[in-house]
């Protein structure tokens, strides 16, 4: 006799480790994301276009821009309270918890943590409400995973700074009105904030993408860009800048790719209990429930492994090699559920009726981005060893 199903969470009890505070918050993402986001966002990935500015005001006006940030109108809350709303806002769609990320952990982080006190005064209140939108210009054509080997320069000219130089694939970059670029100095690395409209900086969308279209996805170009001495951001020295910046974006992917799979998950058992073949629920069938109870098992497993890295990084504890655990087993087990649950599916699967060959296109750009998995590896790697294996 058929009994009532319960969520894949639920054989977790997942809730009961959380607090009222996260649960409320998880909630109030999770409706408005429901209420304002879901019914465009199909639209929004077929047409490669998202409304940028309205979106960042909605996001801006929900708190969840900067929201593990301490003052300047940031919410101040605790890292797990930010893992769920990244959950929440991936389980809509990656480039959607894109934009928050690159935001709140990439651009507002990066002058929270290393700007001047009035360099934290001019941005970080109008991006935190939306106001302002920010990029983060790191990658290059030619430097992903070696940001070492960027080529972007800043050199002296007089009090001023001159950059030269191109960045690539960055999140929000064309619609951005600040954007925090690293360049190679005879300092070593350092961070500069780069107004829109600086006379010599110009961007372009990439286009043809089919991951992440329901997101901005620029090239910067820096061609003698003329910035005053107090464009840089001053306690940012050599590459540990940046990659601080880039664990904190990372911390949110931990979370956000099981958003993506647990949709996928959700929709997977909708479906299978609704289609009829031979007679019966597809998810009647053993090796249906087989599927179903893997990639159960995975997303629970997932979602322990993100709070107790969430409960670490709250208490201080968090390192980079346990984020970098974090974000290659749910990146990895996100996309994987993905597309076995696109099997459930059958043909139906690859529509944008439903959701799941969005969120699997979209993880394929997840699985890469912030670092590859093969990177990842080698952090744990080189934790366990003590041996780097990086060259």
């Amino acid at each position: 006799m058929a009994s009532e199903p319960i969520h894949p969470f639920d054989l977790f009890s997942i809730d009961t480790l959380l607090s009222d505070e996260e649960r409320d918050i998880r909630d109030t993402v999770r409706a408005m994301g429901d209420r304002e986001l879901r019914p465009h966002v199909a639209e929004w990935f077929e047409e490669g276009d998202i409304p940028a500015r309205e979106l960042a005001l909605k996001l801006g006006e929900l708190g969840v821009l900067g929201m593990h940030l301490q003052g300047y109108g940031c919410a101040g809350t605790s890292a797990v309270s930010y893992g769920l709303a990244c959950l929440e806002l991936e389980a809509v769609d990656s480039g959607l918890r894109s934009l928050v990320s690159v935001q709140g952990s990439l651009a507002m982080y990066a002058i929270w943590k290393y700007g001047s006190e009035e360099q934290k005064q001019q941005w970080l209140p109008g991006m935190a409400a939306g106001r302002f939108i920010g990029c983060f210009g790191l990658t290059e054509p030619d430097a992903g995973s070696d940001p070492g080997a960027m080529r972007t320069n800043a050199k002296r000219d007089g009090s001023d700074w001159v950059l030269n130089g191109t960045k690539m694939w960055i999140t929000n970059g064309s619609v951005a009105d600040i954007a925090v670029v690293w360049a190679r100095t005879e300092d070593g690395v350092r961070g500069f904030l780069v107004p829109a409209g600086t006379p010599g900086f110009t961007t372009s969308d990439i286009k043809h993408k089919i991951s992440l279209r329901a997101s901005v996805t620029s090239e910067l170009v820096l061609e003698d860009v003329r910035l005053p001495a107090d464009a840089m951001l001053p306690e940012a020295r050599g590459l540990s800048g940046p990659l601080g910046c880039l664990n904190e974006a990372r911390f949110g992917i931990v979370f956000g790719a099981l958003g993506a799979a647990r949709d996928c998950l959700e929709t997977a058992i909708s479906y299978a209990a609704d289609r009829t073949v031979f007679n019966r629920p597809l998810a009647g069938f053993q090796l249906t429930q087989q599927k179903l109870a893997d990639m159960s098992l995975e997303l629970g497993k997932g979602m322990l492994l993100a709070l107790q890295l969430g409960r670490l990084k709250d208490s201080g504890r968090i390192t980079p090699e346990r984020i970098s655990l974090g974000k290659l087993n749910n990146v990895r087990e996100a996309i994987a559920i993905a597309r076995e649950c696109r099997t459930v599916l059958g043909a139906n699967g690859i529509t944008l009726e439903y959701p799941v060959i969005r969120h699997a296109n979209n993880l394929e750009s997840v699985l890469t981005y912030e670092g590859t998995s093969e990177v990842h590896t080698l952090v744990i790697g080189s934790a366990l060893t003590g041996i780097p294996a990086f060259r």
